[in-house]
């Protein structure tokens, strides 16, 4: 049907599992449903609309309890479904290096 995005294997979920899209400053919360997973990314189907939230970064929940998740960048919108991408710590910390690195320089 599509073309499959994502390098890496995947695993599918047969009913989805439930987990919650939450903005890095704590301001939004969204439902949604981890459709696929793999080790760099996930197909989520989100509740609700995503018009107006900040996507460039935000926290995927796993747990109801907010222990385990995960860090992610929006990769791709079709409809109510999203792709992101897991964003590692030292990716994060590179681009703090980065940043300062220009901000000496100039």
């Amino acid at each position: 049907m599509g073309t499959e995005r994502r390098k890496g294997e995947r695993v599918t979920f047969e009913r989805g599992y439930s987990a919650h899209m939450m903005g890095i400053d704590g301001t939004w919360r969204r439902n949604c449903t981890m459709e696929d997973v793999s080790e760099i990314g996930a197909k989520l189907t989100v509740e609700g609309s995503i018009e107006g939230l900040h996507l460039k970064e935000f926290f995927l929940l796993l747990s109801s309890t907010g222990l385990a998740y995960r860090r992610c960048e929006l990769a791709w919108v079709n409809g109510d479904q999203i792709g992101v991408n897991f964003l590692k710590q030292t990716d994060k910390k590179k681009k703090t290096t980065r940043q300062n690195s220009a901000t000496a320089d100039a």
